[in-house]
């Protein structure tokens, strides 16, 4: 589950990891409200409006700008709340800005000169190991640094048995090049961040930039926080963080009725029980020289009602020109699932406007292909996969 920065910087203050300060408004006067109250407890001047979406590359969309004075701030967040923002990480449409966060400015002058860093926290997947990754060259696309000047991305693996050791995180403070009291203040930091990033049950913590201040601080100036949502039910008030206007709409109405559903770009629709057939049924789908449109598994129960659902979220997306059926009966009955696809049809009636391809294959599968042929609808059945592959060739032509 995706997070709002301000939401996950609540989350890396409450176990101490210092952060950029600011206070999220809704609207103009909000903003205003909000900026006068930073003053007064940070001293601040000067105070950054940041968009608040789920989505990188903010500032390069115009979703992140400086407010020198209080009629700044206003116009500022009144001209970002409420636009359509587009970033290198949302489609051509963008995404609607519901509220911003009003924050402390904290590139003040000072004896040094302010310095970014790139750090995240995430599982290694090839070693099965938590790692957290960092750079000098914060601030900045970390794809283009790893691609351009891969020697400046550094990684410290941790053991699972240990976790973080002091002398790492001190190793992390060497490699970014502090000393004195900043890199005191690095190795304290990166120790609450990973003691956040495990105790808060999360997939990703990313903070670009990580900031030394020019009186030696250091500080989280950004946070993107995923959290597994398998380990919501410990975290009940990060669970109540979810906003559901950034995501998917059809997503969340499949979550609602139980299905789980990804959105995708192609123009072949897929409904399949399990989500190993599911990957294989796109590669189907790529074969047969199609591109999925969703991946949807319906899992064991599919049943009349379910099915039905399935088709209506799959027919949402008006680029859908076939669905694939592709079903594998285990614990459900083929039969069942086949009665249930030629009921779901009799009730959508002319909502279904394209071909309709059905692999069922296992427990009475023969019942089933039967049920499809004896229908009476435009549903194509197939037994094997290269004859599904052909099918939705066919079709598609």
């Amino acid at each position: 589950m995706n997070i709002h920065e301000y939401q996950g910087k609540e989350i890396l203050s409450s176990f101490g990891v210092r952060i950029q300060r600011g206070l999220v408004a809704h609207n103009a006067k909000e903003a205003v409200d909000a900026a006068k109250e930073l003053t007064e407890q940070t001293g601040t001047g000067w105070h950054v409006i940041k968009a608040q979406v789920h989505a990188g590359g903010r500032g390069k969309g115009g979703g992140v700008k400086l407010a020198k004075n209080l009629k700044e701030v206003e116009e500022v967040a009144g001209n970002i709340i409420g636009m359509n923002l587009v970033t290198p990480q949302t489609s051509a449409e963008g995404k609607k800005v519901h509220q911003v966060l009003v924050a402390e400015d904290v590139y003040y002058p000072g004896d040094n000169e302010p310095e970014e860093y790139y750090m995240s926290v995430l599982l290694n997947r090839a070693t099965g190991r938590n790692m957290i990754m960092y750079s000098t060259e914060g601030g900045v696309d970390i794809e283009t640094v790893a691609e351009e000047t891969p020697h400046l991305i550094f990684t410290e693996e941790i053991d699972p048995a240990t976790g973080l050791m002091p002398f790492q995180a001190r190793r992390i403070a060497f490699n970014l090049k502090l000393s004195g009291t900043a890199f005191k203040e690095m190795t304290k930091f990166v120790m609450s961040l990973y003691t956040a990033f495990e105790k808060s049950d999360s997939s990703l913590f990313e903070i670009n930039p990580v900031l030394k201040t020019s009186d030696d601080k250091i500080l989280a100036v950004d946070a993107k926080v995923t959290l597994d949502d398998n380990a919501l039910f410990r975290h009940k008030d990060y669970a109540e963080m979810r906003d559901i206007r950034e995501e998917n709409q059809t997503e969340v109405e499949a979550g609602e009725v139980g299905l789980n559903f990804v959105n995708l770009d192609g123009n072949v629709g897929c409904m399949v029980n399990g989500a190993g057939l599911a990957m294989a049924t796109m590669d189907l789908i790529k074969q047969a020289g199609g591109e999925p449109a969703n991946f949807l598994d319906v899992g064991g129960t599919a049943d009349a009602k379910r099915v039905e659902e399935a088709f209506r979220l799959i027919l949402k997306d008006d680029k859908v020109e076939a669905i694939l059926v592709n079903i594998f009966g285990g614990i459900v009955r083929c039969d069942r699932v086949a009665q249930g696809i030629v009921d779901a049809y009799k009730n959508l009636g002319d909502t279904i406007n394209v071909p309709i391809i059905v692999r069922l294959q296992g427990t009475n599968a023969d019942i089933a292909k039967k049920l499809i042929d004896d229908s009476g609808f435009k549903i194509h059945s197939a037994v094997e996969f290269q004859e599904a592959a052909d099918k939705v060739q066919e079709v598609l032509k």
